[in-house]
């Protein structure tokens, strides 16, 4: 779970456009002089709310990733973070301490900014400004609960009748998927007869089957290598001839 905090830390840092931020880097290190503090803000609904500054392993891993990008284009973010870390921990006291440095600067910066901020916040402003970090909190960890699932290879839930007929009407028309789109065929699906709706029905029935199945493999799966938080409480088993409400 460690190493997925790292991992997506690094690429939320980076964000889409990661390889540009280091263009023309060729040295392992950069200029302790390009680690001056710029203050960057954010907040939906409060100007002047200060970020926290990255941490000295996240500096090092956001000038280094296009730096490895480059030399193995074809490697997947994932393993180029695993030979990043292995640099870092072999990197010298002495240049470790310049990303050390550059993040206690940051973090005192980001400080001050943060008193000086909080003391032109008026109450209600305070209890905005908490309810909106408590959002992205929550929002945050849903976010690397669900690429941390996605990474364990969880099986995707199964599909109801009408979605997989929708996914098959847009399949048939790549071409177009407006809302307008979406209407007539959510128009088609009220027009189909009972005998129609049925071998969509048919397939939302395989479909839990094949869910159930998958789940119960994978869990199996997660047992064995310790995450039992993991494993759903309560399993509900796919009904064998109960039809399904049109």
């Amino acid at each position: 779970m460690a190493l997925l905090r790292g991992v997506w830390g690094v690429l939320n840092a980076l964000g889409k456009s990661g390889a540009d931020l280091c263009a023309g880097c060729g040295s392992r290190l950069r200029s302790p002089f390009s680690f001056a503090y710029v203050p960057k803000w954010f907040s939906s609904s409060l100007t002047g709310y200060p970020k926290k500054p990255m941490t000295s392993y996240v500096r090092f891993s956001k000038e280094q990733l296009p730096i490895f990008k480059a030399q193995n284009p074809d490697a997947k973010n994932s393993e180029l973070i695993k030979k990043i870390a292995k640099l870092w921990r072999e990197l010298p006291d002495s240049e470790k301490k310049i990303y050390e440095d550059a993040y206690r600067a940051d973090w005192q910066a980001y400080k001050e900014e943060m008193s000086r901020v909080q003391e032109q916040l008026t109450p209600s402003q305070i209890v905005s400004l908490e309810k909106e970090i408590m959002q992205k909190r929550l929002k945050k960890k849903a976010l690397i609960k669900k690429r941390e699932l996605t990474m364990l290879g969880k099986p995707k839930r199964p599909r109801s009748a009408y979605n997989i007929f929708i996914a098959e009407r847009f399949q048939e028309t790549r071409d177009d998927t407006s809302q307008v789109k979406l209407k007539a065929i959510n128009e088609n699906w009220k027009n189909l007869s009972n005998s129609q709706k049925q071998v969509y029905i048919q397939l939302a029935k395989d479909d839990k089957i094949r869910y159930y199945n998958e789940m119960k493999s994978w869990e199996e799966q997660m047992m064995e290598v310790g995450r039992e938080d993991l494993i759903r409480r309560s399993v509900k088993y796919p009904a064998k001839s109960e039809p399904e409400k049109l």
